[in-house]
């Protein structure tokens, strides 16, 4: 009985579990359409991710990740897209620096997979390319970011 009680025990560790995943915004805009594909196609492409999070009720984690995508072709605007892509979150039983990372990285390394393939689908309903971006390794951006707000406290 005893052994029953410490296994038991043991599986109040630390806790990781997705909710939910959802689109929380999506946007586009071609200001130049129709005219933008009767010219050549040179595009050039400026992205902008973000990421934010919230404390929800109890031990659950909103995470928002928003891609926002400006394509240029020459000097015109072709196409602003932006996908704000959440997710829901139970995580417990993490020290603060764990849930800050798991928060900051982990949790939108997991819904980049999603807004890429919004962002994408939206796009091609536009009529124009795919993008295709690449992946993002956010535990670097992570530490870049951690290292920028401790160069701002030094």
């Amino acid at each position: 009985m005893t052994e029953q009680a410490n296994n038991g025990a043991e599986q109040q560790g630390p806790q990781f579990s997705l909710q939910r995943i959802y689109v929380r915004d999506l946007s586009f805009e071609a200001p130049k359409s129709p005219e933008i594909f009767r010219k050549e196609w040179t595009p050039s492409v400026a992205l902008d991710l973000n990421t934010k999070q919230k404390a929800l009720e109890g031990d659950f984690h909103e995470v928002v990740l928003t891609l926002s995508v400006t394509v240029k072709n020459g000097e015109e605007t072709a196409f602003i897209a932006e996908v704000q892509q959440a997710g829901i979150f139970l995580i417990k039983g993490l020290d603060a620096d764990s849930m800050s990372h798991t928060l900051g990285a982990f949790c939108p390394n997991l819904l980049f997979p999603y807004a890429r393939e919004a962002l994408d689908s939206l796009v091609t309903r536009g009529s124009f390319p795919a993008l295709m971006l690449a992946p993002v390794n956010f535990d670097a951006l992570y530490a870049q970011e951690l290292e920028r707000l401790q160069g701002n406290n030094g």
